[in-house]
């Protein structure tokens, strides 16, 4: 029987610990309604699922044990040639992945191999423009710079070449089943190597701020390379821009 609760009218007078204490007899009785509500949820639930296996008929295969032991067999035989065939496809992927690791890490280990070169012919340049006659330092930091250039041409040449060659955009990759099924994105991708430039620019024109905001013209798997080998780094604050890890600090 529930408890008889006083009418509380404009009039009343009430003090404030016989209201919260009537907020509080409210929200237990909430509570149990909710709990009451669930458990019967939960009764109909388990009662459909009793109904379900009442009106299911076990399927009796047969009670000779030479017959039971023939199907085991084969279901076991069954279940190890099926892992056997997961076994081979992973072991197939994990060679295909070293591989990949491995390529990569040697494209990395040449790349830093340009940056230290540049970086030694920077640092000699700049020794030798200390050293230069002041008579002569124009036209000779001329003639260090066309060197300079001409290599970073070079350099840049080989790396294009390279890239293009290696990490192609992806509508270039692929077999010819993939290319039919490859959907075309709205925003013409754009290569690794225009990627990279876009990155030097920004480092090279604005070393305050070197990142870049990574616009669908970016291919994912290609951002993600540059992130994994350490190439690029994400903005701390803003996962959606990037910058080139600074080889040459």
């Amino acid at each position: 029987m529930a408890e008889y609760l006083p009418e509380i009218t404009n009039d009343s007078v009430c003090s404030v610990d016989a209201k919260e204490e009537l907020l509080n007899e409210c929200e237990r009785i909430w509570q149990k309604l909710e709990e009451l509500s669930l458990l019967t949820m939960r009764v109909k639930a388990l009662q459909a699922e009793y109904n379900q296996w009442q009106k299911r008929t076990p399927e009796i295969i047969s009670n000779n044990p030479d017959v039971l032991l023939a199907l085991g067999k084969e279901e076991l035989q069954k279940t190890k040639n099926d892992l056997e065939m997961v076994l081979s496809i992973i072991q197939s992927k994990n060679e295909q992945l070293e591989e990949d690791l491995k390529r990569e890490q040697q494209w990395q280990e040449e790349q830093e191999q340009v940056v230290d070169n540049l970086n030694r012919i920077e640092e000699e340049m700049e020794t030798q423009t200390e050293k230069l006659p002041t008579k002569r330092p124009l036209q000779q930091l001329q003639s260090k710079m066309l060197e300079v250039k001409s290599y970073k041409e070079g350099l840049l040449n080989a790396l294009g070449e390279f890239l293009g060659e290696h990490f192609p955009i992806p509508e270039k990759g692929g077999s010819t089943k993939k290319k039919k099924s490859f959907k075309k994105p709205a925003v013409e991708l754009i290569t690794l190597n225009e990627i990279l430039e876009i990155l030097i620019k920004q480092l090279m024109r604005t070393p305050h701020d070197p990142y870049v905001t990574i616009n669908d013209s970016f291919w994912p798997p290609y951002i993600e390379m540059l992130l994994r080998y350490g190439i690029a780094l994400r903005h701390p604050e803003d996962p959606n821009r990037m910058r080139l890890e600074a080889f040459h600090m």
